[in-house]
């Protein structure tokens, strides 16, 4: 595998970086690989812009900014504004479809993959772990990471008392994109 750089986007509150620490996590840790994150953040708590860069890769990795990302994780409509048009071509778009509107704006040839990730974490009982809805998504959808090894980085980067909860949420995102997947073939 060569490196892959993902770089994940919305607002504070979402949950984003610990997003980007799981797939980080979920590689390094539990998928043998070598992986590196850098995390952006306004200066208010909650509703700033928000992003997390993590590469992935099967060689120690020299360059830790991410600049075109393979894959593009976004949680609101400034992030999708912000960071759609930076997306390599060819690479793939995972959004928050009732809140994000794709335009014809994305770079050639990218494969654009929607969920309705509130909504999910919602019908579980937590709007906050939509998080962790999108970081199964992005499991479900591009296989860098294994189930296992994602799985595993959730249940021990949450707080305690709601790895249920949290496991739940992120296998309800894998299987949604693992069922857009098998629609899309």
């Amino acid at each position: 595998m060569d490196k892959s750089e993902i770089r994940v986007g919305g607002l504070g509150g979402q949950g984003v970086i610990l997003c980007g620490m799981i797939i980080g996590k979920a590689a390094s840790i539990y998928d043998g690989k070598h992986a590196t994150l850098i995390q952006s953040f306004g200066p208010e708590a909650r509703g700033s812009a928000c992003s997390a860069q993590v590469s992935v890769a099967d060689e120690p990795i020299g360059y830790p900014y991410v600049k075109n990302p393979d894959v593009l994780i976004v949680m609101s409509p400034d992030a999708y504004t912000q960071f759609a048009p930076q997306l390599r071509p060819g690479g793939v778009l995972l959004y928050e479809n009732e809140l994000i509107a794709v335009d014809d704006k994305l770079p050639a040839g990218v494969k654009a993959f929607g969920i309705p990730a509130t909504r999910l974490a919602e019908e579980l009982g937590r709007r906050l772990v939509l998080n962790i809805v999108m970081t199964g998504f992005f499991a479900g959808v591009t296989g860098l990471v294994s189930f296992e090894a994602a799985e595993n980085a959730v249940k021990s980067s949450v707080p305690r008392g709601t790895e249920d909860l949290n496991l739940r949420a992120f296998r309800k995102g894998y299987e949604y994109g693992r069922e857009l997947l098998a629609k899309a073939s």
